[in-house]
């Protein structure tokens, strides 16, 4: 195959004349030397190979005899020929030859045939060169396009992107009020020239009918001339939209996805007719189609974006609500509980009999309410900072303290708790008191989820795993009712409650499994835990030795 290097441009008028016979070849370089043409010949196949390699030509002129075992691509090529012979002329089209001529032509012809050659040559390549500038320009405004969530952006490349790439006079595009997309619109002018009104008006409606109705044919309206061509109704309600008489081509491409439009792009050219190709209309429809999806993916994003904003000031207004309530809870409850105490002390007198009971009524639930209110504090300060006072703790001591001061309610529930007095200890980095914490809840946990006559196990021991840093492993087992299987994994939500909890109206408020899990998280480790409806519940805490 022969064909153009393209990166050697010809010479205007540059030559390549190939004919067996040596003197119809020096008569036919003649004429075309006269003609202005620089001409290099060719008697034979090898001669007309080695010009062909040493330099491109702005036609080739080829007689016949030497066409055999050519393809051409990329350079004219007039063939010359006998017509008074037999050669098939059908062989030109596959052979990639531009046009013909007989060798009987005379060198007026002869010239004007070269040279109407490299003219269309040359339009070719001018208008391929600009087809490929303007996919080129287009490509850059879908890559903008697709580089931004923000519709108004987007809506900006485009109209500035189809302005400078097409070198139209005015480019306006809008979105019509639908739950996909923003309400948008954007405009591009040249210099000097009016700006087109914002919005639709009440042309919308007819817009947006005209526009649906050019997406569902999948076509683009492409105005020539508005003074000669036959005005169509989309054409006329955008030029009484506009306002502007003046306008003499353009185009508008619906922007859609599915079965309707979700806007309109208005392209025009005020002064000059304008013939829109058909290369022009299938680019802009291209870039429209990239803005209806970036559009729809950008709305979708800026929404979840809200969503999650919005998500966020309510958390924040949830734990400004805990931390304000827990205070102004705190306050009077502490005068219920003195006042209480100084009853006890005789402060106001003796003490009805009878009423003992019902002061160890009152004295069990402010402390259960104290309780909550400590929960629920230790919750909206977690979602702070939530800073550890790291120190030295005895993992051994502080079981047996959380024991210690939760054996009271196990023994009046008959409740056996076993394991936590081991002589065995260990040392961790941790906090202190948030540690306590967690395992106080747990274990509460346990003993209220516990039937009467019911055990607990609590054991803990070092533990390395491969290359991992040693740890410490808690495990509190229980003998209680169990955790349905399709609840486990909400445990640790805050203010969750197991449905059989609820169902048996046990006593919580969802807050002490979601603590001890954040406290232990913070705390470099994990907590986990396994349950079988009917036959008890373990809870695993893992610690690393030397902390966070």
């Amino acid at each position: 195959m022969v064909q153009a290097s393209p990166e050697h441009l010809p010479a205007a008028r540059d030559a390549i004349l190939a004919i067996p016979e040596g003197e119809r070849l020096q008569a036919t370089a003649s004429v075309l030397a006269e003609a202005g043409f620089s001409v290099r010949t060719a008697s034979d196949a090898g001669a007309l190979a080695a010009e062909l390699e040493r330099n491109r030509a702005a036609v080739v002129l080829l007689d016949t005899a030497l066409a055999d075992g050519h393809m051409w691509e990329g350079t004219p090529v007039l063939l010359i020929v006998d017509l008074a012979g037999d050669f098939d002329l059908a062989r030109l089209e596959p052979w990639g030859i531009a046009d013909y001529v007989s060798h009987e032509a005379d060198a007026k012809e002869l010239v004007h045939r070269v040279e109407t050659l490299i003219g269309r040559s040359r339009e070719r390549r001018r208008i391929r060169a600009q087809a490929e500038f303007l996919r080129e320009s287009l490509r850059n405004v879908s890559a903008a396009i697709r580089g931004t969530n923000s519709p108004q952006q987007m809506a900006g490349h485009l109209v500035r992107g189809f302005g400078e790439s097409l070198g139209t006079d005015q480019v306006w595009f809008t979105t019509f009020q639908d739950t996909r997309v923003p309400r948008i619109s954007a405009q591009w002018c040249k210099p000097g020239l009016p700006a087109l009104p914002d919005n639709l008006g009440a042309y919308e409606d007819a817009a947006r009918d005209l526009a649906t109705s050019l997406w569902s044919a999948a076509e683009a309206l492409a105005v020539v001339d508005h003074e000669t061509d036959q005005a169509s109704p989309l054409a006329e309600v955008l030029q009484n939209w506009c306002g502007l008489s003046s306008v003499r081509a353009s185009i508008a491409v619906p922007v859609g996805d599915g079965d309707s439009a979700l806007g309109i792009i208005w392209i025009t050219q005020l002064n000059a007719p304008r013939e829109w190709t058909r290369a022009e209309i299938a680019l802009i429809q291209h870039v429209a189609g990239n803005l209806a999806h970036s559009l729809i993916q950008g709305h979708l994003i800026s929404a979840q974006v809200q969503v999650l904003q919005q998500l966020r000031e309510l958390d924040k207004a949830k734990t400004d609500f805990l931390a304000t309530v827990n205070h102004e809870l705190r306050t009077p409850l502490t005068s219920i509980t003195a006042y209480l105490d100084m009853i006890r002390d005789g402060a106001g007198g003796p003490v009805p009999p009878g009423i003992e009971s019902m002061m160890d009524v009152i004295s069990r639930n402010s402390d259960r309410l104290r309780r909550l209110i400590e929960d629920m504090l230790t919750v909206s300060q977690q979602d702070g900072t939530g800073n550890l006072s790291l120190k030295q703790v005895e993992l051994g001591q502080v079981l047996r303290i959380v024991v210690a001061a939760l054996r009271p309610l196990a023994e009046s529930r008959n409740v056996t708790i076993t394991g936590a007095d081991s002589h065995e200890d260990l040392k961790i980095q941790a906090d202190e008191a948030q540690l306590e914490q967690v395992f106080t809840n747990i274990v509460a946990n346990a003993i209220k989820f516990t039937p009467d006559g019911g055990r607990i196990s609590i054991s803990f021991m070092p533990e390395t795993s491969g290359e991992a840093s040693p740890s410490a492993v808690v495990r509190i087992a229980d003998t209680g009712v169990g955790i349905p299987e399709q609840e486990i994994h909400q445990v640790f939500t805050r203010f969750y409650r197991a449905s059989n909890a609820s169902n048996a109206a046990v006593p919580g408020s969802g807050l002490g499994l979601a603590i001890a899990h954040d406290i232990v998280h913070r705390h470099g480790g994990s907590l986990d835990l396994t349950s079988t409806l009917g036959s008890g519940t373990t809870v695993t805490v893992h610690l690393p030795l030397t902390g966070p």
